[in-house]
């Protein structure tokens, strides 16, 4: 098959490195890639978003299957672009349709979805301009901390928990009034603060059928002991310490089946990722989001545990057959720790080159914000490199991804050196 792939991060470079280990992969190419997808397939100067250019390459290329990795080009349309196309509706998307992206792309949506097929989540409410002073009323009967939420994309940044009220009062109205997230902010959704652990669960189904993919864990925010600002994640750890086989099934009968059912019920088409980010409170699952792809560092950890050909489990997808692949997992823990631009997530510097890749061993290097510019690997982006290690236990694997980013060098280069601090 000759295979697509839509990104240019680490988790499109990690996607990229698995079908390769593919026999059914005969080209490979990925639109617009990285540094590292350059190394393993064909870049394509292509936005994941320019359906008609991308229409175009997978003519030209000759294109069976389209992988999508980012969120964007889904909330856009483009399984849609594809299926109402005669000349592109044979090849298969792995990704959901519109209406089912509508899961990530509207927080309001996704709440609504939660609260009509009785899947836990926390208590909400959404407002938008017009509703500002009931936003007010609805913010002073709850406990702090506060919850905000852009009911829009908002690159992983739309979310705010803010301890004191009147400062809750005044983001609130500078995000629907003063537009903090533009259009995404539009609509706020306020919701009751959880109090516990976080992790990630990862589901793959074909619209009928689902297989659940290994827990994972990230760290989100820039400071160690998780402080500062949020970021697109530092890094994530799999499988999950905390959780247990018995809280594993409370997660699969209480949100992965209804999930799946509430979507087939409601008539969403999905063939794809669902993520599902949750919290552990008390010994109850609780779910925060969902977001319709894969997790990016979360990625990271989950695929290179996975031992079953990934080119056959998204044929199993394409053809709504996934309940006859059997995913066999790796039973080390792999980790991830993500080296980032200094400054980052608000403003950095890109263009520095990056050395020492070479002198990486025995670690996955996975390149995001990085680029290949006049024959040198440069930074490109905030999260620049993912570097990925097994162990028999977290501490084991988290050793060698550390010790293996001391050999990594670019001017004012950061990573968390706390990752996993927490279990």
């Amino acid at each position: 098959m000759n295979i697509l792939i839509l990104g240019s991060g680490g988790r499109e470079h990690t996607f990229t490195w698995k079908v390769k280990q593919s026999d059914k992969c005969k080209n490979l190419y990925v639109a617009p890639g990285n540094s590292g997808t350059d190394q393993i397939a064909t870049n394509l100067d292509i936005a994941a978003t320019d359906f008609p250019a991308l229409k175009k390459a997978v003519l030209e290329k000759a294109i069976d299957m389209v992988v999508v990795g980012p969120e964007d080009p889904l909330v856009q349309g483009v399984h849609d672009f594809f299926l109402a196309d005669e000349q592109l509706k044979h090849v298969a998307v792995i990704g959901p349709q519109k209406a089912a992206a509508a899961l990530e792309g509207s927080k309001e949506f996704a709440k609504a979805f939660m609260s009509r097929h009785n899947i836990p989540t926390a208590a909400y409410q959404s407002f938008d301009a017009s509703t500002l002073e009931k936003g007010y009323g609805f913010l002073e009967s709850l406990k702090p901390p506060y919850v905000l939420k852009a009911d829009g994309l908002a690159a992983g940044k739309g979310v705010l928990i803010i301890n004191d009220l009147e400062e809750a009062k005044a983001e609130l109205k500078n995000m629907l009034v003063d537009a903090k997230f533009g259009d995404a902010s539009a609509k706020v959704v306020i919701e009751e603060f959880l109090d516990g652990i976080e992790l990630s669960c990862f589901v793959l189904t074909d619209g009928k059928n689902y297989k659940i993919l290994p827990t994972a864990k990230d760290y989100k925010r820039i400071g160690e002991g998780d402080t500062g600002l949020n970021t697109g994640g530092m890094g994530a750890v799999s499988p999950v310490p905390f959780a247990t086989p018995d809280f594993l099934s409370k997660i699969e009968e209480r949100i992965v089946k209804p999930t799946v059912a509430g979507l087939q019920k409601d008539n969403l088409p999905y063939k794809g990722f669902i993520f599902i980010g949750l919290i552990k409170v008390g010994n109850d699952p609780k779910v925060i989001e969902y977001n319709v792809r894969m997790g990016d560092p979360e990625t990271e950890v989950v695929l290179p545990r996975l031992k079953t050909d990934l080119v056959t489990i998204f044929q199993a997808i394409a053809n709504q057959t996934l309940d006859q692949v059997s995913l066999v997992v790796d039973d080390r823990t792999a980790t991830t720790v993500m080296v980032v631009s200094g400054g980052y997530p608000e403003s950095y510097e890109k263009g520095k080159e990056i050395s020492g890749l070479e002198a990486i061993e025995g670690s996955i290097t996975f390149h995001a914000g990085a680029i290949k510019k006049d024959g040198k690997i440069v930074t490109s982006g905030g999260r620049v490199m993912a570097v990925t290690s097994f162990g028999n236990t977290y501490q084991e694997a988290l050793k060698k991804s550390y010790q293996n980013i001391e050999k990594l060098h670019f001017d004012k280069m950061y990573y968390r050196k706390d990752i996993g601090f927490d279990l």
